[in-house]
């Protein structure tokens, strides 16, 4: 298996030099020259034999050839654990209403869906180091999950160190307190005096200099790193199994969507031939995707015009993945890619035409809608009062727009964001009551925090990242 970038530069790699990298040397994402055809009666039969596990090791390994199969199986194995993840179906299924169901992603360490493929990120980070006998330094954006999962996938692991960008004071306080009461020494705050975009813009800038790059063995645990999203590729497959009992038997995903990462995964195992319907792509108040999906404008909002809402994570107005479905869009076309995106730089959107934009529903599966705050908090209370279940606001925001998109008889599969009580606040909005906080967790946000605040400039992040490497 080989990887190109988006935009056409450099010699095809394969998996194991790119884990370590995040964007391309020419500013792309790598993606596989080809997506492998999915084995669907051999994925079956390794969840029903070994779970999930099993089943990870069967669907990274179209993937990933140059790690020995049983490296891969035992990585697999050490990650996906009901210790790790307080249920030995690693992601249940759970009905949610006629027809709807829930994906339990949220087990993790950190009470998040990003545990999912950050734990392996790690194991797969700590072995590869040892292969070649060096280091990494880890730089990352975060709008919420994304930096504790991260953070706490890699604490103590031997050669790598992690700096992780966070928006100051735009993460929830529980966000806030699962990554700011960490003290392992190769793990580093750094608040943000902006929003999320600039956290990711900053980290594009020095992943874009690759002099320093390659001085202080920079690489990146964000969604654009390519792991992250072939191992999130799984969850889907595990969803589709337990939803179905033939292997023709369709599904449609409702995915709340920021950064791209995690839908992209679904477009991807559709590629391979999953049976998934439908890829319902759910917005908050910050709609690009929703805007483009529907109209085939992609217009990036600038900070001003970023709004702060209930569902942090998805507090995005510059969803770095999405380069990659438009590379498929595309026909991975690369000088039409760089072209479409020279002009969100020069005239901030780009168009595509109209049979580009049926092609983004008909062939590829798109169809999105928008969710607010009232629709947040008016779900919230439907789910519990109807079903006895509290989810969090980012999965009320993917609920809500899947439900005028369910077709009878086909398993709408919501994908789970995070546990409600990273998000207490709107929670208590709700339903009139705090979320149920797991007992280990008690007490979080009264530790001490170690986090230092920068200023929105790449040459201080450089010198902060110097000075400690």
């Amino acid at each position: 298996m080989q990887y190109v970038s988006t935009r056409g530069g450099g010699e095809p790699r394969r998996f194991s030099d790119i884990l370590l990298e995040g964007l391309a040397p020419d500013g792309g994402l790598f993606l596989p020259q080809r997506y492998p055809r999915a084995d669907l009666p051999g994925w079956r039969a390794a969840w029903q034999q070994g779970g999930y596990p099993a089943l990870a090791t069967a669907v990274l390994s179209e993937f990933i050839d140059d790690i020995p199969i049983d490296d891969l199986a035992r990585l697999c194995r050490d990650t996906y654990t009901e210790a790790t993840y307080r249920d030995a179906r690693i992601a249940p299924l759970s009905p949610l209403g006629e027809d709807m169901y829930l994906l339990g992603l949220s087990n993790g360490p950190t009470l998040a869906f990003k545990d999912m493929a950050m734990q392996l990120l790690g194991a797969l980070f700590e072995y590869e180091l040892a292969r070649r006998n060096s280091h990494l330094n880890i730089l990352g954006a975060t709008s919420g999950d994304t930096g504790s999962a991260a953070e706490y996938a890699m604490r103590g692991r031997t050669g790598v160190q992690v700096f992780m960008l966070s928006p100051d004071g735009r993460m929830s306080a529980f966000q806030q307190a699962q990554m700011f009461s960490l003290d392992d020494p190769n793990i580093h705050n750094i608040a943000i005096r902006g929003v999320f975009d600039d956290c990711q813009d900053l980290v594009k800038g020095i992943s874009a200099d690759l002099r320093f790059k390659r001085a202080h063995h920079i690489g990146t645990v964000n969604s654009i790193n390519w792991a992250r999203v072939v191992a999130q590729v799984v969850y889907y497959v595990a969803g589709w199994v337990q939803a179905t009992d033939s292997d023709d038997q369709q599904v449609t995903f409702a995915v709340p969507t920021g950064n791209f990462g995690n839908i992209l995964a679904g477009h991807i195992a559709r590629q391979m031939g999953l049976p998934v319907k439908r890829l319902v792509l759910a917005t908050n108040e910050n709609n690009v995707l929703d805007e483009f999906f529907r109209t085939g404008t992609y217009r990036p909002r600038p900070a001003k015009e970023t709004h702060a809402t209930s569902s942090p994570s998805m507090d995005i107005s510059r969803a770095s993945n999405f380069e990659r479905f438009v590379a498929d869009l595309l026909g991975r076309d690369a000088d039409a890619l760089r072209q479409l995106f020279d002009e969100v730089r020069t005239h901030g959107s780009f168009a595509v035409d109209a049979e580009q934009l049926a092609r983004c529903r008909d062939e590829f599966g798109f169809i999105s809608g928008t969710s607010t705050h009232a629709d947040r908090v008016a779900t919230i209370a439907r789910v519990d009062a109807e079903y006895g279940r509290v989810i969090d606001p980012h999965t009320a925001d993917a609920v809500y727009v899947a439900a005028d998109h369910v077709d009878e008889g086909v398993p709408m599969i919501v994908l789970e964001t995070a546990l409600p009580v990273k998000f207490a606040e709107t929670i208590h909005e709700a339903l009139g009551r705090e979320p149920e906080m797991p007992d280990d967790y008690r007490g979080l946000e009264d530790l001490p925090r170690h986090v230092d605040v920068l200023d929105n400039d790449l040459d201080a992040l450089r010198a902060y990242i110097e000075e400690r490497t």
